[in-house]
C-alpha cells in the first residue's frame, strides 16, 4: 500500500451508485435513439419513394369527341386515297389517249402515202397512154391502108377463131368475176376466147399482161392481147381484132363492146399465138 493511501486528502472521491445509474440510463437512451434513427434512415434509403398520378376520367362527352375526331381523320384519309386513285386513272387515260392519237396519225400518214402513190401511178399510166396515142394513130392508119395479115378479114387459124369468139359476145353484160357464157369481166372474156383454141391463160389481167411475148403497139396483129397499166400490174385487158379495133368487156355501163384504139389507148400488148 502506498504511503499516502491513508491520507484523506489524497483519496479519489467515490461516485455514488445513483449517479452512475442515471448516467447509464441517459447513455442508453441516447444510444437507443441513435439506433432507431439509424434504422429509420437505412429503411428510407433502401425503399424508393413512389408517387401515384391519377389520370382524369373520360367523360361521355369527351369520349364522343374523341370518336368523332377519329372518324373525321379516317374519312380524310379515305378521301385522299380516292383522289389519288382518280389522279392515277386520269393519268393512265391521258397516256392511252396519247398513244391512240399517235397510232391514228401513223395510220393516216400511211393511208396518205398509199393514196399519193396510187395517184402517181395513175398519172404515169395516163401520161404513158397519151404518149402512145400518136403511135397508135399511125399504126391504125397503116393497118387500114395495107392489105397484109393485120386485118380481121385476113386473120387465119387460131387468131381468127379467137376474134370470132369475142365478136360473138358483143352486147353481153359486164359482171366482175364472170367468165361466161352470159356475162364476162375483161380477163374472163380473154381467158374464155383463148380457151377455144386450146391456150390456157391466167385468170386475172395482171398475169395475162405477162403471159406471152411483149410486142410493140406499132406492130399489132389480130389476136394480140392488149393491156392497160404496167405489165404485171395491168388493170384491164382486151383482144385486138385488126383494123385498129379491139373487143373487150369494158365496164358495167357498156358491157362487151368493139371500140377503136383511140377510144382508150392501151399501154402495151402481148402475143400468145
Amino acid at each position: 500500500m502506498s504511503h499516502t493511501a491513508l491520507i484523506r486528502s489524497h483519496r479519489k472521491p467515490r461516485r455514488s451508485a445513483s449517479k452512475i445509474a442515471v448516467r447509464a440510463g441517459v447513455a442508453g437512451g441516447v444510444l437507443g435513439t441513435l439506433a432507431v434513427a439509424g434504422a429509420s434512415g437505412s429503411a428510407s434509403a433502401a425503399e424508393p419513394v413512389t408517387q401515384t398520378l391519377e389520370l382524369p376520367t373520360l367523360t361521355s362527352d369527351l369520349a364522343a369527341q374523341v370518336a368523332q375526331s377519329a372518324d373525321a381523320t379516317q374519312q380524310t384519309a379515305a378521301n385522299y386515297q380516292l383522289l389519288a386513285e382518280r389522279d392515277a386513272a386520269a393519268a393512265s387515260a391521258a397516256k392511252q389517249a396519247k398513244a391512240d392519237l399517235a397510232e391514228a396519225k401513223h395510220k393516216a400518214e400511211l393511208a396518205k402515202k398509199k393514196a399519193e402513190e396510187a395517184a402517181r401511178k395513175e398519172a404515169a399510166a395516163r401520161a404513158s397512154r397519151s404518149a402512145e396515142r400518136p403511135t397508135l394513130t399511125a399504126a391504125t392508119t397503116t393497118s387500114a391502108s395495107s392489105s397484109d395479115s393485120t386485118t380481121a378479114s385476113t386473120a387465119t387459124g387460131s387468131a381468127a377463131a379467137v376474134i370470132s369468139f369475142v365478136k360473138a359476145q358483143l352486147g353481153k353484160a359486164y359482171v366482175s368475176g364472170a367468165t361466161g357464157p352470159s356475162a364476162y369481166d375483161c380477163s374472163g372474156l380473154v381467158q374464155s376466147a383463148f380457151k377455144q383454141v386450146g391456150v390456157s391463160l391466167p385468170r386475172v389481167s395482171q398475169d395475162q399482161s405477162t403471159a406471152g411475148t411483149q410486142v410493140s403497139l406499132s406492130s399489132l396483129q389480130p389476136g394480140d392481147i392488149l393491156y392497160w397499166g404496167s405489165a404485171g400490174s395491168a388493170y384491164h385487158v382486151a383482144v385486138y381484132v385488126g383494123d385498129g379495133m379491139f373487143v373487150g368487156a369494158q365496164n358495167p355501163s357498156t358491157g362487151i363492146v368493139e371500140k377503136p384504139l383511140s377510144y382508150d389507148p392501151p399501154t402495151g400488148a402481148v402475143r400468145v399465138l
